[in-house]
């Protein structure tokens, strides 16, 4: 074991009156029961993840971001099985459309207690739990014997593989400091969003050639894959908890009972713990004015709500527009989405560019501040706004379908610079608490967006894909000033938040 670094303090030394109160245990799991000397444990710079091997580091993340990329592409292969679950258990489609809504509404209801667990437990159990849930569970969906149990279970998988979409920011962050943040955190972002475009292009594939439930057979093949390389490889990242372990070792090898780790002097009941897990992301949307502009700024980007709708929203469009407007098969609609998934790799290798202007930023002016990096959304929120104008006019059946699908590409692009800005400030501006900013974020995302599919074809049908596509495009248009608007007031907002570093 290297040496260890230990702070003398006592009772009278703590300034908050909470943190001094004291609670009866055991002498080996209770650090605060010696009254007269306490030492508190602190990492050693080996033991900091920020000097864990790059390969490890980068390792890392690119696991829990193809575990992101699973999950998400259960949410949207959904898509491609609507019409076989509805003649299968005989419902309309609009009632098969449930299968992605329901998922997706997990998706945003589990941050929210994955999210601040991670910060009282760690990472890596939330990661192991849930990926394991969320593995054990997609059987009912893939053998359901009914439309409750596959919709029931749908909701459950989707609630338990949110932690990747909340959780693991918080990872990025532990892994990199501010000034290295911005690449690892691009890789982290693309994942969510390729994950629905991976999904119906190889749910059109499975669905046209063999049954529907090939689709989910295939995703527990590849979660049992993520699952292993979750355990083999990913560490535990949270310095609070790294902490706390060290501190136990210490009192199990030395028999000292006045080691402690800061955690460890917080007294959390599990029905207060649940009452906090659930509250902290509302609390920092309602006391906090920029997390909660962040938030509604992507909230308005999709159809009167949010940005990630309108990417569901287009499982339900597409094959409106390409089906009946110029006779695709359903593999072949699956495959329209890559105009998207290319913008989304447009807007990945951005990076270096992007990395190269905060880089001589922090030259020039020494730290760069969090609303800096809205710069990259700014260039977004245009980018949408123009792509789906350029989409809603070239729907129509005598243009050539390549158009609309090059016109979709700058969408990815945009789409890819406005979540990356936003992710970035928010895990950087709320550092303390980035896995419960990250949960507020994703809650209000991914609940506004379980309701588009369900009003999509009723949209299309009644407005056309024109005007449909057109509607969509006047919304992004009228939101797309807001990120240079806070990116004029956010650090003055920020400077008011009791949430935020500073």
């Amino acid at each position: 074991m290297s040496s260890t670094t230990l702070q003398e303090t006592t009772d009278t030394a703590i300034a908050d009156p909470e943190k001094a109160q004291q609670r009866p245990s055991e002498p080996d799991t209770d650090p605060v029961s010696a009254k007269d000397h306490q030492y508190e444990v602190t990492l050693e710079p080996e033991d900091d993840p920020q000097q864990l091997p790059l390969a490890l580091r980068w390792l890392t993340v690119f696991t829990i971001s193809t575990a992101s990329l699973c999950v998400t592409s259960a949410s949207s292969a959904a898509a491609e099985t609507e019409l076989a679950v509805a003649e299968k258990f005989g419902v309309s489609k609009e009632v098969g459309i449930l299968g992605v809504s329901l998922f997706v509404l997990g998706l945003g209801l589990g941050p929210l207690i994955t999210g601040p667990l991670s910060e009282l437990y760690g990472r890596n159990i939330v990661y192991r739990v849930s990926f394991f849930l969320f593995f054990a569970f997609t059987f009912p969906v893939a053998f359901a014997p009914s439309l409750a149990v596959f919709f029931v279970f749908r909701f459950v998988t989707g609630f338990c593989g949110s932690s990747f979409l909340s959780v693991a920011g918080g990872s990025v962050t532990d892994l990199f400091p501010n000034h290295q943040v911005a690449t690892p955190m691009a890789l982290y972002t693309i994942s969510p969003f390729l994950g629905p475009i991976i999904g119906p292009i190889y749910g059109g594939f499975v669905n046209q050639n063999t049954t529907w439930r090939w689709t989910y057979w295939v995703l527990i093949i590849w979660s049992f894959a993520q699952l292993v390389a979750i355990l083999l490889i990913v560490p535990e990242t949270y310095i609070p908890v790294l902490l706390k372990w060290k501190a136990q070792r210490l009192r199990k090898v030395t028999g000292d009972v006045s080691y402690y780790a800061p955690i460890e002097k917080h007294d959390h009941s599990l029905a207060s713990m649940i009452i906090v897990s659930c509250y902290k992301p509302f609390q920092l949307v309602i006391f906090d004015r920029m997390a909660l502009l962040i938030d509604l700024w992507q909230v308005p980007f999709f159809t009167n709500s949010l940005l990630l709708g309108i990417l569901y929203l287009t499982f339900q469009a597409f094959p409106i527009v390409f089906e009946k407007g110029h006779g695709f098969n359903q593999q072949m609609t699956g495959l329209t989405f890559l105009g998207i998934g290319l913008g989304l790799l447009i807007g990945l290798a951005t990076t270096p560019y992007w990395n190269s202007r905060f880089s001589l930023y922090e030259k020039r002016h020494g730290s760069t501040p969090p609303e800096f990096r809205l710069k990259q959304g700014q260039l977004g929120g245009v980018l949408v706004a123009i792509s789906l104008f350029c989409v809603a006019f070239t729907t129509y059946p005598h243009v050539h379908w390549i158009v609309p699908i090059i016109a979709s590409i700058p969408f990815g692009t945009g789409m890819y610079c406005s979540f990356v800005s936003s992710f970035t400030y928010l895990v950087i501006a709320y550092r303390p608490i980035a896995a419960s900013a990250m949960a507020a974020n994703t809650a209000m995302r991914t609940v506004f967006a379980a309701a588009f599919p369900l009003f999509a074809p009723a949209m299309y049908h009644r407005l056309g894909t024109v005007g449909a596509t057109a509607l969509l495009a006047g919304l992004t248009t009228v939101m797309a000033p807001l990120p240079f608007v806070f990116y004029k007031i956010g650090a003055r907002l920020r400077a008011q938040s009791r949430f935020a570093a500073h």
